[in-house]
């Protein structure tokens, strides 16, 4: 028989229990009914073609072998590609440099500049198409009016919403996004030991120098993870081609991205299971990217974790940076 006290014991750890899965039952029940469910909903829609809202037949993976074999979907990857190495390698060093200039301490103005830099992020990207849609005009556009002005061989006619319109776009997402990731940098560069960045300069470190071996190594970890939210929203981007190519895929289906096409297929040709099926190639895609990143990130850091005990908190710091008269360039 069971002593009382142990009965206790157990009736207070069921009813713990219980009040436990009563305050967690509401979020579990949020997460089957909006994540849970839609996935397996996907999944199973992905095997299917369908004809319309209410008819469909199952098809297996032959979804999955046609959008490998979809020329359309090709091609889409690729202009989607090119945007996200527009939106890396062209928006992310205009980001860090921005920051590390509003980073200066003795810069007046700082407070401004970084809201005015930050505010487009707080314009919607329907707005920020129409705004460029506007702006890109042949004739009328500000953006040849003044190219014009300045350069009096530019053709006023200039398409940029025809032929150019990758760089369009990638124009229109500069203007939007780099204040975003200037703060995420900003926020970096600031964590960065002060004691490390005088160490340096004592030594006779160049500006190059220290930000290669003293700046960079402590925002990598930052870094690393904007890279992957560029990546991320570049492989979702939507709404700019939509609004800058009234709703068309644009010359030769130059602004075609993948998530366009996605739309095409699913609501304009009525086949949701072959825009389930490029739903996941895409997930898979991004995950693929998120676990290169948790990787190299991962390396970094143990990268970083090694070699850090074998350092001495100022005079070590000569050997790797201070291989140069002081005050010289790199």
């Amino acid at each position: 028989m069971m002593a009382p006290s142990a009965s206790r014991t157990a009736a207070h750890t069921a009813s713990r229990d219980r009040a436990a899965w009563l305050l967690l039952a509401p979020f579990l029940a949020l997460v089957v009914v909006f994540t849970l469910w839609p996935l397996a909903g996907a999944v199973l829609l992905a095997g299917q073609q369908t004809f319309g809202p209410g008819t469909s037949r199952f098809v297996g993976l032959a979804n999955f072998r046609g959008v490998l074999a979809d020329p359309l979907f090709w091609q889409a990857l690729q202009n989607t590609i090119v945007f996200t190495l527009g939106s890396v390698l062209i928006q992310l060093p205009i980001a860090l440099a921005l920051a590390m200039l509003l980073n200066q301490p003795g810069l007046k103005g700082r407070s401004f500049f970084r809201l005015v830099l930050f505010s487009p992020v707080m314009v919607g990207v329907v707005y920020v198409g129409m705004i460029f849609f506007v702006l890109l005009q042949k004739r009328t556009g500000l953006i040849n009016q003044l190219l014009a002005m300045l350069l009096p061989s530019w053709d006023i006619n200039f398409a940029w919403l025809e032929h150019w319109i990758m760089l369009a776009m990638i124009l229109a997402s500069l203007w939007q996004y780099t204040g975003f990731n200037m703060v995420y940098f900003l926020a970096a560069l600031q964590s960065v030991p002060s004691e490390l960045q005088e160490a340096a300069r004592i030594d006779g470190a160049s500006w190059w120098k220290r930000f290669r071996h003293v700046t960079l190594p402590a925002i990598i970890p930052v870094g690393s993870f904007v890279v992957l939210l560029s990546i991320i929203g570049s492989f979702q981007i939507f709404e700019l081609p939509f609004i800058l190519l009234q709703g068309n895929a644009g010359v030769d289906n130059k602004g075609l991205t993948i998530v366009g096409y996605l739309y095409q297929t699913g609501f304009q040709s009525g086949d949701l299971g072959y825009a389930s099926a490029l739903g996941w190639v895409i997930a898979l895609v991004l995950g693929v990217c998120a676990l290169a990143q948790r990787v190299l990130s991962a390396r970094a850091e143990a990268a970083r974790s090694t070699s850090a005990p074998r350092k001495a908190p100022a005079p070590a710091l000569a050997p790797a940076l201070a291989r140069q008269p002081s005050g010289g360039n790199p």
